[in-house]
């Protein structure tokens, strides 16, 4: 028997996540202080840390 074939991934999920959580990184820096200034400084570390790793990886 042969292996069951996986349909393709959908190319729209991931651009759909980063878009939805550069949302959430925005909202809570207008939002208030303190905890959403917390909330948006470690959403915008991972985005630009998500941005580092796709160019390195991509330079190897």
């Amino acid at each position: 028997m042969s292996a069951p074939v996986k349909p393709p991934r959908n190319p729209f999920i991931a651009p759909a996540w980063i878009a939805l959580v550069s949302v959430v990184g925005l909202v809570s820096a207008l939002i208030g202080d303190g905890v959403f200034d917390v909330i948006s400084w470690l959403v915008f570390t991972a985005l630009i840390a998500l941005v580092v790793r796709a160019w390195v990886k991509r330079t190897r």
